[in-house]
């Protein structure tokens, strides 16, 4: 459902709207306006924007989690852009370099205190045809009516409800009956304790934006998002690979900085950081991390402005302007020479100016070449299937774009890391690629 991605990007036409729903109309002033203090209100617009844009029934209690859905972006455009950019996530690591990869393909994903709607696992197979949730809960009245949510959508084949253990692991894997997962999704309580929420609420600068109807066990936990995640990380450190992304939404910057850390403390190289904002006010924040080698595209993975960049994975794009007196003919034939005669998987697409390369090892540098040449391997074959155990998965691109004079063009080259965790590998080959064009 690629017309998602086009939602709520202006405000939402309360009259349009009207029209197609009574039971929104119901709310609106003869002037046309909603009052968003008023929760009953808040609630129609949520259940109204679901029903119109993505063709879901949902019936929300007057007790549980409802945070006003629009300032002036909506609530929903970032519970839909955590969805979105776990889409994102996953189609740039997964996908990768490898022929066939099927966006489409079928995925499960775990969601962590799904809460009394559903709403990420219905909105995740609302927009992906093939995705489908194990969904948890610690609150029984939660679990009640997301199983009823569920239902409603006859959703109930790709979406289980599961009610967890408050004490218990929060990746059940075994319980759940999950070997592996996709990603895992989560949306912690933002603060230490009841005193903490209500001194943040007597903070802030209240305005017609402010009906929230949550439940304390949906806004509060012992530690705040923090030591949540925290948990998430040190229940990850023994799961590994299991799941191929451990994903968290965050209500404050702070906490991605402190989780950063954390991290890089316990030797995770692979993680991604994003910001999703809606309007002036509000921001949330995310960050994922995987124990595998696959690595995503940055802007997915580098998504903070002014973020520090200790605090930001390694980029993982390398990208050089050739000398202008550069064909794209003559560069594309010389690389792909060049990385035809190594003894790694290269494949080379001339239509598009772009090739795939895989290696065990450095096979290119001056050391290895000596060290192969010792061995009496120089001038080895190149490899006819990826190898088993990959050090370094690349792609390679030649364009011929735009320069900064009108009818001025420039050859540019792109290398995107894609699957590895040596750094200085990747730096090393981008090196080359850079040298032996160059030179020509």
């Amino acid at each position: 459902m690629e017309s998602a991605r086009s939602l709520y990007k202006n405000d939402v036409d309360f009259a349009a709207l009207a029209l197609q729903s009574r039971d929104f109309a119901k709310h609106l002033t003869p002037t046309g306006h909603l009052n968003f203090a008023d929760p009953a209100a808040v609630r129609q617009l949520t259940t109204t924007l679901l029903q119109q844009d993505f063709h879901l029934k949902v019936e929300i209690p007057e007790d549980r989690l409802c945070p006003p859905p629009y300032t002036h972006v909506s609530d929903m455009k970032y519970r839909l852009n955590y969805i979105l950019w776990l889409q994102d996530l996953l189609d740039s690591s997964a996908g990768g370099l490898h022929e066939g990869y099927d966006r489409d393909r079928e995925v499960v994903g775990l969601d962590i205190g799904t809460g009394c709607t559903s709403i990420y696992p219905l909105l995740g197979c609302a927009t992906r045809p093939r995705w489908n949730f194990v969904a948890t809960d610690i609150d029984s009245s939660n679990i009640r009516t997301a199983q009823h949510n569920v239902a409603l959508n006859n959703l109930e084949s790709r979406i289980r409800i599961v009610h967890s253990d408050p004490d218990g692991p929060i990746f059940p894997l075994e319980e759940l009956g999950c070997q592996t997962l996709d990603f895992t999704m989560c949306n912690p309580p933002f603060y230490t304790s009841s005193d903490e929420l209500k001194k943040s609420a007597e903070q802030k600068e209240r305005d017609p934006f402010s009906a929230c109807t949550g439940a304390e066990v949906e806004m509060v936990t012992s530690g705040g998002e923090v030591a949540f995640v925290k948990k998430m990380i040190d229940e990850s450190l023994q799961l590994r690979d299991r799941v191929q992304w451990y994903t968290s939404m965050l209500g404050k910057l702070s906490s991605i900085n402190v989780l950063v850390e954390m991290l890089i403390k316990h030797e995770n190289h692979n993680f991604a950081v994003t910001e999703f904002e809606q309007g002036s006010k509000t921001k949330r924040w995310a960050v994922a991390w995987s124990w595998g080698d696959r690595r995503p595209a940055m802007n997915i993975a580098r998504g903070i402005p002014g973020c520090p960049k200790s605090h930001l994975p390694f980029p993982s794009e390398y990208t050089f302007t050739l000398p202008p007196d550069t064909s794209i003919d003559s560069a594309t034939a010389t690389i792909n020479a060049e990385l035809s005669s190594l003894p790694w998987f290269w494949s080379w697409d001339q239509a598009r100016s772009a090739g795939t390369g895989f290696a065990a090892e450095n096979v290119w540098s001056r050391f290895a070449r000596r060290k192969m040449k010792l061995a009496g391997e120089e001038g080895a074959a190149r490899l006819k299937v990826i190898p088993a155990q990959v050090a370094l998965g690349v792609r390679l691109q030649i364009r011929l774009v735009r320069g900064q004079k009108p009818d001025e063009k420039e050859v540019k080259v792109l290398v995107r890391w894609a699957q590895g965790t040596d750094t200085v590998l990747f730096e090393s080959f981008c090196g080359m690629v850079k040298r032996k064009l160059e030179s020509k």
